[in-house]
């Protein structure tokens, strides 16, 4: 799925990767701060006023523009998005004065420099024009800087500030962005000395903002992509850059490869690229070069680029790996072309993919399609022995999927509407995917932003939808895709994201996105569309270090463990049980929690994300199937900024979490009102897929 976004005009990328490097370094000795760094010794004060808790700008001065100014401080608690997450009362708003196309600068009073300094940054990414600096008195030299997330909520930035201590200093807040979206900073809270690595409450914060992303000289080994506290370890994520939907699934001479769309030059949406990866069994991966670039890649101002699209062996082209995909013109800049087309390219050795002289293959949309035409997936057609493709699309009504029909791969004929909606998942269906399961057929798409499937029959033209429901009960799950693997199982990989929400901290960190682990999909015993970890997970277990408990009955709190990347298993006997309800709590410490709760009575499996830290607040909500023998089993996954919730009926629910302290790593389990009679429960420690 590709969305588009009002896009002010932005440095070339070239600068951006200039501006990350200056952002991210130096590093910090290549691991995370802790409590125990000697933070004391070299401790002074900071700036006047560092809270802006005085309700004004006092000790701070305007240097230039019109951005600040008395309006500047602000004590709103919650925006659009969630809270603010300010420290006291007031913080200093960049959009309060004069809104987005202000510009200005903003200077704090003098002060020596400490070992470190850390401090709460919002606002518009955009490492050029939009930052918080650190810069010295004698010369003027800016010594770090960091820009925003594009969200406003703030996120705390740590800096060791050692090399400069007891050098006179001062904070610079620079707003050079006449952007009418995201052109402002905020800025909250300066801390100084020890102050800046530990809150009041005793915790760590996590380091974000600078050594936690070492250069990469080539190829990244798996030590860089453990040096970030925040990235995933068993999860695809991008070493730098922005990913979204997973695309061209396949295994291919044995080999699994997962491309994802990717914009290499900032952790935002951009120009898309391929981003490509492979594997041996869809668990540990290894990068690969780029496999598509936009037409246009030096032009970060060009978001012409190529979307969201499937992969096949091609055996009329000596078995090689066809990629056919959505090729998306910026018509802002390409006035009269045709926004959404498809074409392919095809790679002999699963590395290099040139275009086809052929392209496009299908040049233009059907009618009826005024709201986009893009994600063509491919599958091989049972019912007339023929390939098919389908392709999200739809009206000012509703969603639809169009249907075409090939016997080459490369010229395609129209079918028709595969199926249309009535407008309650949306105008616009994306990413769709279609194929035979069990003795059904399955169809799931993203439409108002969420994952949807559909069970029913299909004719060879028409699909017939029998059962439906969210593919996903989670909030970060979308542009799910499927494909058959060489034994016969339907796979599937979704991206851990969705667009409604701005919370990506990481961004700070240059990265952003990240797919979820490799599913098998099944029909549910109620005739839905069930998903479940593939066995290929195992592998991951760190050997001996599994802790099983059985026949364990459990009332009050009890801490299964504290780990930040673990898989834990547990099967509850709901006959003996006592408890009306019992909840699961992960990520856990004494500030912040991600709360599981299954209610026993109502069957109901509740994701609380309200106390979890910097990521999205909410509640989400699913019903289980009743077991047939009164066997509870839910299998989770948690990796340092990912949650996947697997039920044993099928049901899944997939969040990204971001603590605020790296003591949030606590397991716990609590019965509520009665007792918890667990069959087993099992805490897996978790390895590495990048080692």
């Amino acid at each position: 799925m590709q969305r588009q976004f009002s896009n002010p005009s932005r440095p070339s990328a070239a600068q951006i990767l200039l501006s990350l490097s200056a952002v991210l370094l130096p590093v910090v000795s290549g691991t995370p701060l802790t409590k125990h760094t000697k933070c004391d010794r070299s401790q002074y004060p900071g700036p006047s006023n560092p809270s802006f808790e005085t309700g004004t700008l006092d000790g701070w001065e305007v240097l230039s523009g019109t951005a600040f100014g008395n309006n500047s401080v602000s004590s709103a608690t919650s925006y659009w998005d969630g809270p603010f997450n300010q420290v006291g009362k007031s913080f200093l708003w960049g959009f309060a004065q004069a809104g987005d196309p202000a510009v200005g600068q903003l200077r704090s009073s003098s002060f020596k420099a400490s070992s470190f300094l850390s401090f709460l940054l919002g606002g518009g990414y955009d490492p050029v024009n939009l930052y918080v600096g650190l810069v010295r008195d004698r010369d003027g030299a800016l010594l770090l800087n960091q820009t925003g997330t594009n969200d406003e909520a703030l996120v705390r930035i740590t800096w060791d500030t050692s090399e400069w201590a007891g050098q006179r200093v001062h904070m610079l807040v620079y707003d050079n962005s006449t952007a009418s979206s995201w052109g402002h900073i905020n800025l909250d809270d300066v801390r100084t000395g020890c102050d800046a690595l530990t809150d009041s409450n005793g915790l760590t914060f996590h380091v974000l903002g600078q050594a936690n992303q070492p250069v990469a000289n080539g190829q990244p080994e798996c030590s860089l992509y453990a040096a970030d506290s925040f990235r995933p370890q068993f999860h695809y994520t991008p070493y730098q850059g922005w990913i979204n939907d997973p695309a061209g699934l396949i295994q291919w001479n044995g080999q699994h490869h997962l491309f994802s769309q990717f914009n290499p030059a900032a952790p935002l949406w951009g120009p898309m690229h391929w981003s490509h990866a492979y594997s041996d069994d869809a668990v540990h991966w290894k990068g690969l070069p780029v496999a598509l670039y936009p037409p246009n890649p030096n032009s970060s101002a060009d978001s012409s680029g190529r979307f969201t699209g499937s992969a096949v062996r091609d055996d009329g082209d000596q078995g090689s790996l066809r990629l056919i995909f959505t090729d998306f013109t910026d018509t802002s800049l390409h006035p009269g072309a045709i926004p959404e087309v498809v074409s392919t390219a095809a790679s002999a050795d699963g590395i290099r993919f040139p275009l086809s002289s052929k392209n496009p293959i299908i040049a233009r949309p059907p009618a009826g399609s005024s709201s986009g035409f893009r994600d063509p997936k491919v599958f091989w057609d049972t019912t007339d022995q023929s390939w098919k493709l389908v392709v999200g699309s739809g009206d000012s009504v509703s969603g639809k999927v169009q249907l075409y029909r090939s016997s080459d791969l490369l010229s395609w004929t129209y079918v028709g509407v595969l199926i249309e909606g009535d407008g309650t998942t949306g105008t616009m269906w994306e990413c769709p995917n279609f194929f035979p399961i069990g003795d059904r057929w399955a169809l799931f798409y993203g439409g108002n932003g969420l994952g949807w499937y559909a069970i029913g029959t299909y004719n060879g033209t028409s699909f017939t939808s029998e059962k439906t429901g969210l593919l996903d009960a989670g909030p970060d799950s979308y542009a799910a895709q499927w494909y058959l693997d060489e034994s016969g199982r339907n796979l599937a990989i979704t991206w851990m994201g969705n667009w409604p929400t701005s919370k990506w901290p990481s961004r700070v960190n240059g990265w952003a996105g990240q797919q979820s682990i490799t599913r098998e999909l099944f029909l549910r015993s109620d005739g839905g569309l069930g998903q479940r970890p593939i066995r290929e997970l195992d592998t991951l277990s760190e050997n001996g270090k599994a802790v099983t408990f059985k026949n364990k009955r459990v009332g009050s709190t009890w801490t299964v463990g504290s780990l930040k990347t673990v898989r834990l298993q547990l099967d509850v006997d709901l006959a003996t049980t006592t408890a009306s309800s019992f909840s699961i709590t992960a990520f856990s410490s004494s500030a912040e929690e991600v709360t599981i709760t299954y209610s026993v009575a109502e069957r109901t499996l509740t994701l609380d994300t309200t106390n979890a830290g910097y990521g999205q607040s909410g509640t989400w909500q699913a019903t289980l199937a009743v077991p047939d023998d009164n066997q509870l089993s839910l299998d989770i996954f948690i990796d340092r900024s990912s949650l996947e919730i697997f039920a044993g009926d099928g049901t899944v629910m997939t969040a990204t979490i971001w603590p605020r302290y790296q003591e949030s790593t606590n397991i716990k389990l609590t019965g509520h009102s009665g007792q918890v009679s667990l069959e087993s429960i099992q805490l897996t420690p978790l390895s590495s897929s990048w080692c």
